[in-house]
């Protein structure tokens, strides 16, 4: 039998997931968040697409991995709303840029410098990705529960790891790119001191997007990262053990947010 209202590249359809949703990047991570929760079930596994609907505390949830950046991103969370998703919240990790920013931190990001392209093809650069009030003052709220060291600002989303990404050369000031062969252009230069001047806090892939559609679409989103690495590349990023555990605690503070949310 068809499901009603399936989609076109997950195949959910109506009743398969829950309105709470949490966004993270990598698969992997779908069953760490599940393992927070009082019960779950997985209901797809399609390309880069894992999908566990559960409860926590009996708020009805859902986790999706979005894969990595803003077009797989984009098709995940409109096949979401179609079928009855209203607020998403991504949990991942990211490169501090701020350097007040440390390893192991979490940014609560308030908004997005719309570094990347699928979001432009909705609505014309000038719109602005803005995470929701409620989103991020609820984000806030448990994170200082937990009493976790979090910022709140502007993340930079980006489309190329590589190109936009930057490695001190060897006198430690001039930047070399980490594209292969050392391949980039002249414009590719100074981006990342750009953003450190703009009060940039970190960057990633995917909130960017998150943000634009959210908005366009009536919808609430906000974003928790873990700080995973540095940019440029100056030295080791968290180790797996640390990354891990810090993952672990942004869906901490990420799914107390989401049961705040629900009973308002």
């Amino acid at each position: 039998m068809s499901k009603k209202n399936a989609q076109i590249i997950s195949g959910l359809g109506d009743g398969d997931v829950a309105p709470y949703v949490f966004l993270p990047g990598d698969p992997g991570r779908v069953p760490k968040i599940s393992a927070h929760w009082d019960s779950f079930e997985e209901v797809i596994r399609v390309r880069e697409y894992v999908v566990h609907v559960g409860e926590k505390d009996g708020v009805p949830m859902t986790a999706a991995s979005t894969g990595i950046g803003a077009p797989s991103t984009a098709i995940i969370m409109e096949e979401l709303a179609n079928i009855g998703a209203h607020t998403f919240i991504r949990v991942g990790n990211s490169g501090a840029i701020a350097d007040h920013v440390q390893l192991g931190d979490y940014v609560i990001s308030t908004g997005a410098v719309r570094d990347e392209g699928t979001s432009k093809s909705y609505v014309a650069p000038e719109y602005p990705a803005v995470a929701h009030y409620e989103v991020v003052n609820a984000l806030v709220a448990s994170a200082k529960a937990r009493d976790v060291t979090f910022h709140t600002g502007i993340v930079v989303s980006v489309d190329g790891f590589y190109s936009r990404n930057k490695v001190y050369g060897p006198d430690g000031q001039s930047l070399l790119t980490m594209a292969h062969g050392g391949y980039e252009q002249s414009r590719m230069n100074h981006y990342v001191r750009d953003w450190k001047r703009a009060r940039v806090l970190n960057v990633e892939m995917e909130s960017g997007v998150v943000f634009t559609l959210a908005n366009l679409f009536g919808l609430r989103a906000g974003t928790i990262c873990t700080v995973s690495d540095r940019t440029p590349w100056s030295s080791p990023g968290q180790d797996a053990l640390s990354l891990d555990q810090n993952i672990h605690g942004a869906i901490d503070v990420a799914i107390d947010a989401v049961i705040r949310l629900a009973r308002g």
